[in-house]
């Protein structure tokens, strides 16, 4: 299939960008790499009046390292990041996943923020934001405002920017503790069925599920030891809106969230 006719503005400057969400709204989208969009705009799942290209913005293609925290731009490719030389110390676990998010060609073209804003349940990088309780910064014609993480993400491809704001960056806090990502996919680079990343937080660690519900899941546990991992794997599994697909079941989803979830709990505690 074609996709709708639309009007196209390649922004020359963010004024320009701003300008066009404030004008047309909801009758506008915003694309960087196009690799979720493209595919929506050729089905007719997507049928914006206007598309604005703002991947010719060199500010917003950079990523800086500063006060405790990883800011990335809303034209950094996922390969850019994941070729950044400081990301094994500074970004770890965005590190470990990146390489699981789709494939070397599509880590090419894609955006970091361009995978935040389409907010698929089975992505990487939403996972690693709020496993890390990053934060996405909005801005506007009129205002610009930080959204936690936890608050960004509102269900099934569904977040809580307005229709007149983009996605100018967001930013990763720099864990300094043990970290660990694993995922189960049918193949590598297909939307994970499962994925799950694990972080110390000096008084025990935040798990991060994927893949199972609308939105990934996380909940912070003390340190725990012996059974009590299995104990509290157990409840978090149950606690899950897990829900059969032509993937795979709730219950298989459950079992893989209680193996995973144990083996990370313990890595990164150890």
């Amino acid at each position: 299939m074609k996709p709708a006719a639309f009007d196209y503005i390649r922004a020359e400057h963010l004024d320009e960008v701003l300008e066009a969400l404030r004008r047309e709204g909801s009758d506008a989208r915003i694309i960087a790499g196009g690799q979720s969009l493209m595919p929506m705009l050729n089905m007719r799942l997507a049928k914006p009046k206007t598309l604005i290209d703002i991947m010719r913005l060199p500010e917003l293609a950079r990523i800086d390292s500063s006060r405790g925290a990883v800011t990335v731009g809303a034209g950094v490719r996922q390969a850019s990041l994941l070729q950044w030389p400081e990301l094994g110390r500074s970004l770890q676990l965005a590190g470990l996943a990146l390489p699981w998010t789709g494939h070397a060609q599509t880590r090419s073209r894609g955006t970091v923020c361009g995978s935040i804003a389409h907010a698929d349940p089975s992505a990487e990088l939403p996972l690693v934001l709020q496993a890390l309780g990053g934060e996405v910064h909005l801005r506007s014609v009129s205002r610009r405002r930080r959204v936690a993480a936890r608050d960004f993400f509102a269900g099934m491809m569904a977040t809580t920017r307005a229709d007149d704001e983009l996605i100018e960056a967001v930013s990763f806090p720099t864990a300094r503790g043990r970290c660990a990502f694993r995922e189960v996919a049918r193949r590598h680079g297909d939307f994970a069925i499962v994925a799950c990343a694990a972080v110390n937080t000096g008084d025990g660690v935040r798990l991060a599920v994927g893949g199972v519900a609308d939105m990934p899941a996380v909940r912070d546990f003390p340190r725990l030891e012996g059974s009590a991992v299995d104990d509290a794997m157990n409840r978090f599994a149950y606690e899950l809106d897990a829900r059969d697909d032509v993937h795979a079941t709730a219950r298989y989803r459950r079992d893989l969230v209680r193996m995973i979830g144990r083996d990370l709990v313990r890595e990164v505690l150890q």
